[in-house]
């Protein structure tokens, strides 16, 4: 039996292992558009590679999978986070975790991880082409004939797509054309553009804990924010923008940002706060020592939104100000024009449609003998590890399958 990746990213590789394992007798290739395999495993995480995430209970851990849930609900019993830990453990690559939950190896390099995939499919006589750009393919009795760019068709028992995302719908047209439905793609991870916002001279300023919301939808999210110089960043709005993906989509990303800067405090008690600041500090100066753990410069960009003059004491500050204060630090209002996303990680939401798609085997239904892993099926995570988590997830289920 023969058996062909299209994709070397994390998915094809799993894959690709898992059926070298599963099925010794079969003769597997991978064939990879690019120059090099695991491009995206290679950058990830700044070149760190963020593997997965810390493992918990499984109703914990699908939440972070705005499209996908359903069917990665009845997939990570048979391959899950703390199966990703222990099969790196089994091939001599130990992993770590951060405090925020994200898992690397503990050689902090992606290297690590590029070099265990590649050696561990070297070993299992796993076939490995680059610059091999499969244009389409056709299926003639129980065989495909792939159509290789400046290439020789190519002829497989089994095929497996694990392309990754397209930015593009066209992309997915050699798909399409075999009757697979394909969900529209679309930026799942983005930073927000704020041209008019009056934080942009604090880029690289960051909160701990905050909470963004948009306007007008049920979208929010709470967790780590970074004032950049286009707008914001950090996991908060990273996550949020994953959940809100469509309908962002559908406001042409303008749209109007909320953010509460104290999200672990009632309005009324910041107000109560800054009340009693003019008591209990009256002859402090309010820009000379920040409060509720702000960073300076941002406590003092507030207080001159504020309009209050470095000059200004708590004792003199009126009721008026101290309500735009509150206001600011609990509901401040920002104008979103446009979005910015990570070139070389980009993750989107969208591809083919998992109607079309046997959840037990990732088979196709239309096609068999044709199946599908990682992110080119409707399926992503929120920043994390959890996209690469559903890469290793679908891969092993396939590689399970695939030669039956």
């Amino acid at each position: 039996m023969t058996i062909t990746i299209v994709g070397g990213g994390a998915s094809g590789f799993m894959a690709a292992i898992t059926a070298a394992e599963t099925f010794p007798e079969a003769r597997i290739t991978i064939l990879e558009k690019s120059r090099t395999v695991l491009n995206k495993v290679r950058i990830s995480g700044g070149g760190r590679c963020n593997v997965t995430h810390k493992p918990h209970e499984l109703r914990h851990f699908i939440k972070n999978y705005p499209r996908g849930e359903k069917l990665l609900r009845k997939l990570l019993p048979r391959f899950d986070a703390d199966a990703t830990v222990q099969w790196f453990e089994k091939k001599g690559v130990a992993l770590k975790t951060e405090p925020d939950g994200r898992m690397f190896p503990t050689s902090d390099s992606s290297h690590t991880i590029i070099e265990c995939l590649i050696k561990t499919a070297r070993n299992l006589n796993i076939e490995i082409r680059t610059s091999m750009h499969v244009d389409s393919f056709e299926k003639t009795g129980d065989a495909f004939e792939l159509k290789i760019v400046n290439g020789e068709p190519i002829t497989t028992d089994r095929l497996l797509i694990a392309t990754g995302g397209y930015p593009r719908a066209e992309s997915f047209d050699w798909l399409e054309e075999h009757r697979h439905g394909i969900v529209p793609p679309l930026p799942s991870l983005f930073t927000f553009n704020t041209p008019d916002n009056y934080l942009l001279p604090l880029a690289g300023v960051a909160v701990k804990d905050a909470g963004v919301k948009i306007a007008g939808t049920k979208h929010e999210w709470r967790g780590p924010l970074l004032i950049t110089h286009w707008g914001f960043s950090g996991p908060a709005v990273l996550k949020l923008s994953a959940w809100g993906a469509r309908d962002l989509a559908e406001k042409d990303y303008h749209f109007t940002c909320r953010i509460n800067w104290l999200p672990g405090m009632k309005e009324q008690d910041v107000r109560d706060f800054l009340l009693a600041e003019k008591t209990n500090t009256s002859k402090q100066q309010i820009t000379s020592h920040a409060r509720f753990g702000l960073p300076s410069r941002l406590w003092k960009a507030f207080a001159e939104k504020a309009e209050i003059a470095d000059t200004l004491r708590w004792g003199d500050a009126s009721h008026k100000v101290l309500n735009r204060m509150t206001e600011l630090l609990t509901n401040s209002q920002f104008e979103v024009k446009g979005k910015t996303t990570f070139k070389e990680e980009f993750v989107t939401c969208g591809g083919i449609a998992l109607a079309d798609i046997d959840p037990e085997t990732l088979q196709s239904r239309s096609l068999p003998g044709l199946f599908f892993a990682g992110e080119v099926m409707d399926v992503d995570g929120i920043t994390g590890g959890f996209n690469f988590q559903n890469a290793w997830t679908t891969g092993y289920v396939v590689g399970k399958s695939i030669g039956l």
